[in-house]
């Protein structure tokens, strides 16, 4: 993700686009690569250092032009003399490369070496007329490449930057670089955007502590990284053990020291080991079982385990200090790169001290002093862990720890793993004789793919990964022995075990990939610490949720009882010997806390503004209209499910939401289309039969429905068949909810269902009171609309290795108001994160804008969720690009772009401070909506900031991480902070601020809604490789307009 470098770009174009070299006659030759030539082939060839420089990569195939003169021989251009030798040149490496304009060389084709080429690449042979002179050291941080000249008679390659198949004319072209300029300068120094003041300075000012703990270390203090290789390659634990015992029987070796491993490749020392390759053999009892030899002088038998001998080969790569990383954090300019090795190496030193009795997932490990597991159902449990990973801070360099949840496998049996995992074998362990038909096998088959397990009939120490089952049940199964004679599984086991087997109607696990390997399923368990990778229930999320509903006082003392029993005074000798000391107390800083908006209503109301003022920011829609009313004159109801008493609910339900929404001043009619419907719930299993339901439904309403409203017994999975037909077949939106909230119909209720509804039939629930011009004159004007954008990625379940990845882009159609969004949706390479056809959704927009507001906006705000901070610089260069690209579609067209990173899935968390060491007054409670953050935990330079824009009404608050990558607004920091909070209160569906921006939230739903159209009931439909990607189906026209994914 970051740090490629798939090309480079030269500081001046004009003076890097020389010729290539080519042969000459007599002492002077071709022009020189390079510079325009300016120092000539010298004896044929000859060449000039430039810092950056364009060039031809050697390995490029030559260009064949037939009108060269010169004859083809099997295919190929036949050269009238032999090719010069590479020519060395030293490429200063920019911090952030640029869009690629050709690619780099390959990695076989490069020195590794300052001053020669590889003596086996591209060797010229002895008395060549091709020579130049021996080049000076290059600096040390100079990239080396080997360049072949081209012939003076071959076409030479034209260097063009491809920016998109949307441009086809030359003046198009020559806009885009323009335009690109100052993106293609701020790319080679630093694309993303500093910090443009000392931080924010509105609000009220409030005491508040984070989850940051300061790390000292010692600059000087050197780190010897080694690669570890071990054969045959084993699992994480077992490389583990096998690290501990080659440390304890080889201390001398290595110099006494107490290396950091990752369980991986990398291995970390404070002193440099006796030798620099060292190779040592480690044994351990890993294979299965004892056994018995005989001892020749008593005859006695003697018990031995089976060992197992591994090669462990380790190899000095690198030293490096933390020299790189102070100057990092303490010097106030561009380009200085964060030294990524040096904060990997002490990530694992400072968790290697809990990793010998956790389990480490990610960044988190999970051990049984953080409390016992929880079962949560389905086979699945709760375990609670700690997160911790280092930033780099305002501070200094800081350990941010958390509390974590994951669900693991139980470690139970495989019958009773069953039993629990798969509703229909819930009677299994009463039904020894039961079969398994050919759909239950494929979906008990789904539940243990790739499960490690043991077996329980003899003692071993073996771990098995289950690859499949078998076709065959136990009782019919054959396997053949050594000896070639066919043995029955069910004897076999009688025979050397003793163990009659019960499930004999039951497959076999089949835990072998290379040869079969057959264990039947009573006799295997579930290993424990294996994290639950299958999609959890509504039950499960729940009951996980609950494990870390902790309120801020409590999770506060969690977090800090984990630091200090981690690292107090010689607890955590590996941090000791690289001289690393973790502070004990939080960090202490001072917030702020916005004003909330004054917020407009409709006219019709008796109360036509308000300002939430309530703790919570929450306001009341009593004697109030929404802020832009949708007239709904053609709807439906059809009913799922549901017992007769609950179908006696119906017309009360119609008759209030229909009084709701006139009191809310939504127009919506007091009588359906149609007589309500009454269906089987199993209707929504098949889709046949459903979509045939939904056309009668518009015709019978001529074509004409509006709104379909659909009361489901309980969730299903047809849900997403039904919107699925309903959006983009029928062409008409869809409103569910459950039986269960008809028999109460609280106000709440019918309120939130109403403003759904006028949401998604083009009206607006809120607005705010002082247009965004009035409250940031500076940036906005009503007369120079703006357009407020969000994408997200979401990307298939982490066992589905073949579903495409689905984007959504939305964006804003109305200003100033800018509270309508509109969306566009597109599948994606499988788990590709960078958004593939930003270019074509973004012109949509700008289309869709264009006819609603009458002209193109002159700034557009484009925020971005779900990505990560090592994907920060790809995620700029390609899809601020991608945006560029789509505004050249209009001559002249240079719209101010503005481009931020939302977070939601980090691990900061603030909590309420008392002011000189006194314990504050709500400690148990979390942080006023409106805090923001904009110092010491914020990045040492760049432009972010923390805002928690809503109020946690359940467990600890996490605040919302805003990252400004790219600013030609040049917004300050209260403009942007204030700009992000206001907009919170403008959300569609509810009565109070939202933790996350609107565009970004609504670029959530949308995304989500189209992996609903993926998840189809007949999914062998969609069952596809991964170089495949399965398009989404196409909205109707009278539903892309609308927000029918709120």
């Amino acid at each position: 993700m970051e740090g490629e470098r798939e090309g480079f770009t030269a500081k001046n174009e004009g003076d890097a686009g020389g010729d290539g070299g080519g042969p000459g006659t007599g002492n002077n030759g071709g022009r020189g690569g390079g510079a325009n030539g300016r120092r000539r082939w010298k004896g044929g060839g000859g060449y000039r250092q430039h810092p950056i420089i364009h060039a031809y990569p050697a390995l490029l195939p030559l260009p064949i032009n037939g009108a060269t003169g010169h004859p083809h021989i099997n295919g190929a251009l036949s050269l009238p003399l032999p090719l010069p030798p590479p020519v060395l040149l030293y490429l200063q490496q920019p911090p952030l490369p640029p869009p690629p304009l050709l690619p780099l060389l390959p990695k076989a084709a490069a020195t590794t070496c300052y001053g020669k080429p590889p003596k086996a690449a591209f060797a010229a042979p002895k008395g060549s007329m091709w020579r130049h002179r021996p080049s000076k050291k290059p600096p040390p941080h100079a990239i080396t490449a080997a360049l072949l000249p081209l012939p003076r008679d071959a076409k030479a390659l034209q260097q063009k930057t491809c920016f998109g198949n949307e441009r086809k004319t030359s003046e198009m072209e020559g806009n885009h670089v323009h335009t690109h300029e100052k993106f293609a300068a701020a790319s080679q120094d630093s694309a993303i955007a500093r910090r443009p003041d000392m931080g924010g300075v509105e609000g009220a000012e409030i005491p508040v502590s984070a989850n940051h703990f300061l790390v000292q270390f010692d600059p000087g203090q050197k780190i010897f990284h080694y690669n570890v290789d071990i054969s045959p390659h084993p699992s994480k634990e077992i490389a583990r053990m096998i690290k501990r015992k080659l440390v304890e029987e080889n201390s001398s070796v290595l110099s006494g020291a107490q290396p950091a491993f990752d369980g991986r490749k990398n291995l970390y020392s404070s002193v440099r080991f006796q030798k620099d390759r060292i190779q040592f053999f480690v044994s351990l009892p890993v294979a299965p079982a004892r056994y018995s030899v005989i001892k020749e002088d008593t005859g006695h038998k003697l018990d031995r385990q089976k060992l197992k001998t591994f090669k462990v080969n380790v190899r000095l790569v690198s030293k490096f200090s933390g020299e790189d990383l102070i100057k990092y954090l303490n010097e106030d300019k561009d380009g200085i790169p964060l030294p990524q090795d040096y904060l990997h190496a002490l990530d694992v030193i400072l968790r290697e001290g809990a990793m010998e009795s956790s389990i480490l997932v990610g960044r988190s490990l999970y051990a049984r002093s953080m409390g016992e597991a929880r079962e949560i159902g389905g086979g699945a449990v709760g375990l609670r862990g700690f997160f911790q990973s280092l930033r780099p801070t305002k501070q200094g360099l800081a350990l941010n720890v958390d509390l974590s949840l994951s669900a693991f496998h139980e470690s139970t049996g495989i019958i009773s793993y069953l039993q629990k995992r798969c509703d229909f074998l819930k009677d299994l362990p009463q039904n020894k004789t039961r079969a398994l038909a050919e759909e239950e096998r494929r979906e008990v088959e789904k539940a243990l793919k790739n499960i490690r397990v043991f077996v329980c009939h003899r003692e071993s120490n073996q771990r098995y990964h289950v690859h499949s089952l078998t076709k065959e049940t136990t009782q019919n199964l054959k396997f053949r022995d050594r000896s070639g004679k066919d043995l029955m599984v069910v004897d076999y086991f009688k025979e050397h075990y003793n163990h009659d087997i019960q499930f004999r109607n039951l497959p076999c696990l089949q835990v072998g990939r290379s040869k079969p390997c057959y264990v039947p399923m009573e006799l295997c368990v579930v290993c424990e610490g294996q994290k639950f990778l299958g999609k959890l229930s509504d039950e499960q999320t729940s009951k996980i949720l609950k494990m870390g509903c902790e309120r801020p006082s409590e999770r506060k003392g969690i977090i800090k009882g984990v630091v200090e029993a981690a690292f107090r005074a010689r607890s955590n000798a590996y941090a000791d010997q690289f001289n690393l000391q973790v502070s004990k107390d939080m960090t202490e800083l001072s917030g702020r806390v916005l004003l909330p908006p004054k917020l407009k209503l409709g006219s019709g109301g008796r109360i036509k503004d308000i300002t939430p003022d309530r703790f919570d920011r929450q306001w009341s829609l009593l004697d109030s209209h929404v802020a832009e009313a949708s007239n709904i004159k053609s709807w439906a109801l059809i009913s799922f499910g549901g017992t007769p008493e609950q179908h006696f609910f119906i017309p009360k339900f119609v008759n209030q939401l229909s009084n709701r929404c006139e009191q809310l001043g939504i127009l919506l009619n007091k009588k359906t289309v149609i007589s309500p419907l009454f269906e089987r719930i199993q209707l929504l299993n098949n889709v046949g039969i459903l979509e045939d339901k939904l056309k009668k439904i518009q015709e019978a309403a001529s074509g004409n429905l509006q709104l379909l409203i659909c009361v489901m017994e309980r969730r299903h999975q047809g849900y997403a068949d039904l919107k699925r037909i309903a959006e983009t077949s029928i062409g008409v939106v869809t409103q569910c909810c459950l039986y269960s909230n008809l028999r109460k119909l609280t106000s709440q209720f019918l309120t939130n269902l109403a403003l759904k509804i006028n949401a998604k039939l083009g009206g607006c629930n809120i607005a705010l009171y002082s247009s965004l011009p009035c409250q940031i004159p500076r940036i906005f004007s009503e007369e120079e609309p703006v357009m407020f954008m969000g994408a997200d990625v979401t990307h298939p379940h982490p066992l589905d290795d073949s579903s495409p990845s689905v984007v959504a882009v939305v964006a804003s159609m109305n200003w100033p108001s800018a509270n309508k969004y509109i969306s566009r949706m597109r599948s994606q390479t499988h788990r590709k994160e960078i958004i593939e056809y930003l270019d074509i959704m973004a012109g949509e927009l700008l289309e869709e804008f264009l006819k609603e507001v009458g002209k193109l906006p002159s700034r557009i705000i484009f925020f971005r969720d779900g990505v990560s901070e090592t994907q920060f610089y790809k995620v700029l260069k390609e899809e601020m690009h991608a945006v560029r690209t789509t505004c050249l579609r209009y001559p002249g067209y240079k719209p101010l772009i503005t481009f931020i990173v939302v977070q939601k899935r980090h691990h900061t968390r603030l909590f309420h401070r008392g002011r000189n060491g006194s314990s504050p007054p709500y400690s148990d409670q979390n942080i006023p909506p409106g805090t923001v953050v904009d110092t010491v935990i914020t990045h040492p330079r760049e432009f972010d900031f923390y805002l928690c824009s809503h109020w946690g009404n359940k467990g600890t608050s996490r605040p919302t991480h805003y990252h400004v990558l790219w600013d030609e607004n040049n917004f300050r920091s209260d403009e942007v902070q204030q700009l992000i909070h206001n907009l919170c209160y403008t959300f569609a569906r509810c009565t109070r601020p939202v933790s996350l921006v609107p565009p970004a939230y609504y670029a959530h739903l949308a995304a989500y809604r189209g992996r609903l159209y993926l998840e189809r009931s007949d999914t062998t439909i969609y069952r596809v490789t991964p170089l495949q990607t399965v398009p989404l189906p196409k909205l109707r026209d009278n539903v892309k307009s609308l927000m029918f994914y709120c």
